[in-house]
């Protein structure tokens, strides 16, 4: 049964007349409006925070993945072996052979200057893991690159087989952070960089924080700004504190050999980290 206006359910007095409203002070109002609008406000940044550290990533992974995919190169030949050390490795790896390491860079093969956005190495970094391989790509704009397809080459500095520095770029936070634990690496820790024609290895020899200013460490000679270079390195910039971009993280590195492909991988690849 419906409840009749005008008496209270369960009796049969009449119902209390309502009485006048009273309506809210301004200053209730003003304060109900902004506390609507900082809640509205934390949702929105709540939302952002979600995109910008979780989706970016996921986005930029799945860019990065096709670029590695489109990069079609010869597999290294299968063989079984162990490292010096005696770690196992996998049955489908063959380990460069000594007598194709080379320890200078006469001829070295040299790869054609890419186009911006255009992926044409990987890197490889044992510290980060074995499954760490992510396409290098020419260029370090955010939009064509960096917020894309992951690690950026400086175009005017040295390809990899070249004298001089080879410098790279990368997020350490969103958009994949290819660089994310960077200050992992260790004085000696392997790089490894693969072209489609051959393998370039090299070493770490030192990190250091500096100014976003700074741009002296990607020089041809950063140990020597300005004068000509004595040796190919390579040099990874990347910002630094995590989530902020007050200055840089740089990690430069030394040649030690390249080698062809299609003679087996780099044994860098396989070494025991301490």
């Amino acid at each position: 049964m419906a409840i009749e206006t005008g008496t209270v359910a369960g009796s049969d007095a009449p119902a209390a007349a309502p009485g006048p409203r009273h309506a809210k002070p301004r200053s209730d109002r003003v304060l109900t409006s902004i506390g609507e609008l900082l809640i509205t406000a934390g949702v929105t940044l709540g939302l952002f925070v979600v995109w910008q550290l979780f989706y970016t990533d996921i986005q930029a992974g799945r860019l990065q993945d096709a670029a590695l995919g489109e990069l079609d190169w010869v597999d290294p030949v299968a063989a079984h072996g162990t490292t010096d050390s005696g770690l196992s490795i996998p049955e489908a790896v063959q380990l460069i052979p000594q007598d194709q390491m080379h320890f200078t860079l006469d001829g070295a093969p040299i790869v054609p200057t890419p186009r911006i956005a255009e992926a044409f190495a990987t890197l490889m970094v044992p510290r980060w893991g074995g499954g760490y391989v992510k396409p290098i790509s020419e260029g370090v704009s955010r939009r064509e690159v960096l917020d894309t397809l992951g690690i950026g080459h400086y175009p005017n500095t040295a390809m990899p087989g070249e004298l001089g520095n080879f410098a790279v770029a990368g997020h350490r936070t969103t958009y994949g952070k290819p660089f994310a634990d960077v200050d992992q690496l260790k004085i000696g820790d392997a790089l490894v960089v693969q072209t489609a024609d051959a393998w370039f290895v090299y070493r770490v020899t030192d990190t250091s924080i500096v100014l976003p200013k700074d741009v002296y460490v990607i020089d041809p000679n950063p140990a020597n700004p300005g004068a000509a270079p004595v040796t190919a390195s390579i040099t990874l910039t990347t910002c630094h504190p995590k989530f902020s971009a007050a200055q840089r993280f740089i990690v430069h590195g030394e040649f030690v050999y390249w080698a062809p492909v299609g003679v087996g991988v780099p044994p860098e690849l396989y070494e025991e980290l301490t």
